[in-house]
């Protein structure tokens, strides 16, 4: 394995980031376009929080950029494509087993918020030597 990919750590740490940002990505791509999110909340019944929305857009950006960053930084190349690709094509596979509930609406928005800071933060401190020169 060492001649494959001789980082096997930040290579199990990239393969968590970038299993949630995919994750994350098909949860918040229910509220985009933002009409479609007010349309379907208006008819629904339910409060819709466009700020929120917008809000873990903007973090989602910031974290799938950390994430490649300290991809390229720590990881081969090939190594690269093959964790980001499985974890594309098989990502849509756990999303799919949540209730229906869980997939849309502000308290999943709510949550993903929190994920997403509390993954940046354990991306910065894992990354730390990597980050450092950003900082």
């Amino acid at each position: 394995m060492a001649a494959i990919e001789p980082n096997i750590v930040p290579l199990a740490w990239f393969s968590l980031f970038w299993t949630l940002c995919c994750i994350g990505l098909l949860v918040l791509s229910g509220s985009f376009p933002l009409g479609v999110m007010l349309e379907r909340a208006r008819i629904l019944g339910r409060p819709a929080s466009v700020a929120l929305a917008l809000v873990n857009g903007a973090l989602m950006c910031v974290l799938v950029g950390a994430t490649v960053f300290y991809g390229f930084s720590e990881l081969k190349v090939t190594s690269l494509i093959i964790v980001m690709g499985l974890a594309f094509l098989f990502a849509p596979a756990t999303y799919e087993i949540w209730p229906e509930r869980l997939r849309d609406g502000r308290a999943v928005l709510a949550t993903l918020l929190v994920v997403q800071v509390a993954t940046i933060a354990a991306l910065y401190h894992v990354g730390a030597a990597v980050f450092a020169p950003l900082a």
